[in-house]
C-alpha cells in the first residue's frame, strides 16, 4: 500500500490571531470527533483527555517550525500513548503542519493518518502505540542531544495505564541516573484504561513518590488548565541535572459530558447522529468561550 503525503502547504499561522488557547482546544476536540465519525472510528476518550496538554505544548512551549519539521535543533515530542494519535494529528493540523482538511482521509486506504502515529505525517517523530516504548526512546533522544551539545529538549506524553509497563521504570531510573534535565515526561493521569480504573488493574499510587524515588522533579497539575500547564512548563529548570515529570490530572472523554470519566469512551465509531450531537455540544462551548 502506498502512502500519499498531505496536500497543500503548512499554514504556519493557525495559532496566531485572536483565538484564546481554550478556543484552540475546542477546535482540536472538534477535529477529534470528526475523525471518530469515520468508518474506522478512533480512540476518543484518551485523545480528549490530552487536548489541553497538546495545545499548551504546541502553542507555547515547543521550539518547532511547521515549515521545517525536520530541523535538527527542534524540540522533540513523543506521543508514547500512541492510541491518542488522533489528538496529535488534530493538534498538528491546528499548529499548521498540514491543512486540517487532510484529516478527512483518516482511516482510509493509502491515508497517512492511521490509528497510531505515522512518522510519515509532518511533525510525528516516531511510530508509537506499543506501550512502554516512548520513555526509553525519549531517554535516547535526550542523551543524543547532550552528546551533540544541542539545545533541543525532549517531551514524552505517557498514559497512566502505560506505566504498568516495566520498561518505563527502567527508563525513569536511567534518566535520573544520567541527570537528563532536558527530558520532560507528562503523564495523562485520567485514571482509566480500556478495562476500567487503573488502580483496579495495577495500582500506581503513590505515583508522585515513585517518580521522586527515581530522581525526577515532580509536579502535579490540572491537565485541563492551560495557564497552570504553561506556568509549570515555563518554570522547569531545563539546564539542571534532573529530569522533570508532570502528573497531569485529566478526565477521559473531556468535553463531552455524557461520556466524561467513563471507560466506554476509550474507542468510538460515531455514526452521523452521535457525531452531530458531539459537535453541537463542542460548538456551544466554543460560542460560550468566545463570549467570555
Amino acid at each position: 500500500m502506498s502512502a500519499t503525503p498531505p496536500t497543500g502547504s503548512p499554514t504556519g499561522s493557525a495559532w496566531t490571531g485572536d483565538l484564546a488557547p481554550e478556543e484552540h482546544a475546542l477546535r482540536v476536540r472538534e477535529l477529534i470527533v470528526e475523525m471518530c465519525g469515520s468508518a474506522e472510528g478512533g480512540h476518543l476518550g484518551g485523545s480528549m483527555s490530552l487536548v489541553e496538554i497538546l495545545v499548551t505544548l504546541y502553542r507555547s512551549v515547543l521550539r518547532i517550525d511547521p515549515a521545517a519539521p525536520d530541523d535538527p535543533e527542534r524540540d522533540v515530542l513523543l506521543l508514547s500513548k500512541g492510541h491518542g494519535a488522533i489528538g496529535l494529528y488534530a493538534a498538528l493540523a491546528e499548529r499548521g503542519f498540514f491543512p486540517a482538511e487532510d484529516l478527512a482521509t483518516y482511516g482510509r486506504p493509502e491515508s497517512l493518518f492511521s490509528a497510531h502515529p505515522n512518522p510519515a505525517v509532518p511533525g510525528v517523530e516516531m511510530p508509537t502505540g506499543s506501550l512502554g516504548h516512548g520513555l526509553p526512546l525519549g531517554v535516547g533522544f535526550a542523551l543524543a542531544a547532550r552528546l551533540d551539545a544541542s539545545p533541543r529538549r525532549t517531551f514524552v506524553l505517557l498514559g497512566d495505564g502505560e506505566l504498568q509497563e516495566g520498561s518505563n521504570w527502567e527508563a525513569a531510573m536511567a534518566a535520573g541516573s544520567l541527570g537528563l534535565g532536558r527530558l520532560v515526561a507528562v503523564v495523562d493521569r485520567n485514571s482509566l484504561q480500556i478495562t476500567g480504573p487503573t488502580e483496579n488493574a495495577v495500582a500506581l499510587e503513590p505515583l508522585a513518590d515513585r517518580w521522586h524515588s527515581f530522581g525526577w522533579n515532580v509536579h502535579e497539575v490540572d491537565g485541563h488548565d492551560i495557564a497552570e500547564l504553561r506556568a509549570t512548563l515555563d518554570g522547569i529548570p531545563y539546564d539542571a541535572d534532573r529530569p522533570t515529570v508532570l502528573i497531569a490530572r485529566t478526565v477521559k472523554g473531556r468535553g463531552l459530558p455524557y461520556i466524561e470519566g467513563q471507560a466506554r469512551s476509550h474507542y468510538a465509531r460515531l455514526g452521523e447522529r452521535p457525531k452531530k450531537r458531539a459537535l453541537a455540544i463542542l460548538r456551544a462551548q466554543s460560542r460560550k468561550a468566545a463570549q467570555a
